[in-house]
């Protein structure tokens, strides 16, 4: 399958497919943190490309409840509306199957409520960071290895001039989840 990954700097989910045989790329603003296919483009100029599928991570600085507090501020400079109008692009593309992530935000309202909330520890990985699933002509994603610690060293992530590439950072279980239950889906 041709899968496009938007929003992805770290290849974590491009190279879960492409390790299982798919021909994965990756697509942001930003070179890729790894080698592997990657675009550096706005993914908008992409979705049209013929991809069977699509995985896409858009930017949540503008959209999650982590920064209610700023609401205001980024309603009135325009900020927060860019970032739903990208998010309803992707939602738009003309791609079948495709699943959109965001953490709990205003999506929730503003589209609709996600199909599915997963956790890292669902995959592996004690931590808790509740990750949105927007899913389209896909099935949710099962837990794979349901773990004990519920760990929230995201939430107390100090701050770093990294801290929110660090927070976003896709978790190599879940990674591995979408890439083993999604990568089969032909219809």
């Amino acid at each position: 399958m041709n899968i496009l990954v938007a929003c992805e700097r770290s290849g974590i989910v491009r190279d879960a497919f492409i390790s299982r045989g798919h021909n994965a790329v990756s697509c942001d603003i930003v070179p890729s943190e790894t080698d592997g296919p990657h675009i550096q483009d706005d993914v908008l100029n992409h979705l049209d490309d013929g991809w069977d599928m699509m995985l896409a991570f858009p930017p949540c600085t503008h959209l999650s409840v982590s920064g209610a507090r700023w609401f205001a501020q980024k309603r009135a400079d325009g900020r927060q509306q860019r970032a739903i109008e990208f998010f309803l692009a992707l939602v738009k593309a003309p791609i079948k199957k495709k699943v959109i992530e965001n953490p709990i935000g205003i999506m929730s309202t503003i589209y609709r409520k996600p199909d599915q909330i997963i956790q890292p520890w669902m995959f592996g990985h004690p931590e808790t960071k509740a990750m949105c699933l927007w899913r389209f002509s896909l099935p949710p994603l099962e837990p794979t290895n349901i773990v004990e610690g519920r760990e929230h060293r995201i939430h107390k992530m100090a701050p770093s001039p990294t801290r929110g590439i660090d927070r976003s950072r896709m978790y190599p279980g879940i990674a591995s989840a979408f890439a083993a239950q999604y990568g089969f889906q032909t219809n």
